[in-house]
């Protein structure tokens, strides 16, 4: 694996972990807080209230030098710093200057879908989305995130479909299938239409 591509499958995996309600990275804890280990979810609530229990990236120690990442101070890492926050809006300031100087950085292009999907910046969200898609693949989880978005703005039937190829790609992830089972909830509750 080069240096390359191995970078990027670690961006998709800590990226993943940005938007969803339960992502699926297995790269670490960069944006996972000590909030989001209190919060729980109740299924009644509906998609646009969700936070999301889980998050994370890759520790510093595990970025390569040199890359956009390995500098605690650079906009991914400030971007993350703020998402962890709360702070959205800067979290999508420092994202899109991540993207601006690195535009083939999947995971500044996930976070700042992340941060567009808190703002409620669906259309914006898409474009990240695809953008991440066009530099690593419909992963499954990039399409797990991409599902949760769509969760979150009450498209359940794109949800559905998103969160089902997610789950097709990875039959055994856990935060998809947390992700589907919310989904179920949902629809057995009322709160979603096919």
């Amino acid at each position: 694996m080069s240096l390359s591509s191995g970078r990027v499958v670690m961006a998709l995996a800590g990226l993943v972990l940005l938007s969803g309600c339960e992502t699926s990275t297995r790269l670490g804890d960069l944006f996972h807080s000590a909030a989001d280990d209190q919060a729980s979810v109740s299924p009644a609530e509906p998609a646009a209230a969700l936070e999301p229990d889980t998050t994370g990236s890759v520790g510093p120690d595990k970025i390569d030098s040199g890359l956009l990442g390995s500098d605690p101070s650079d906009d991914l890492n400030l971007g993350k710093k703020q998402y962890r926050a709360g702070n959205f809006g800067l979290a999508e300031r420092y994202f899109r200057r991540a993207v601006e100087s690195h535009p083939r950085d999947a995971e500044a292009w996930v976070g700042l879908a992340a941060a567009y999907d808190r703002l409620r910046r669906f259309d914006l969200a898409d474009r990240a989305y695809e953008q991440a898609v066009a530099i690593i693949g419909p992963t499954p989880e990039l399409l797990n995130n991409r599902g949760y978005s769509y969760m979150l703005r009450g498209d359940y039937p794109h949800a559905r479909t998103t969160l089902l190829a997610a789950a097709a790609r990875d039959p055994k992830n856990p935060y998809i299938k947390n992700n589907l089972e919310l989904l179920d909830k949902s629809f057995r509750s009322g709160k979603a239409v096919q």
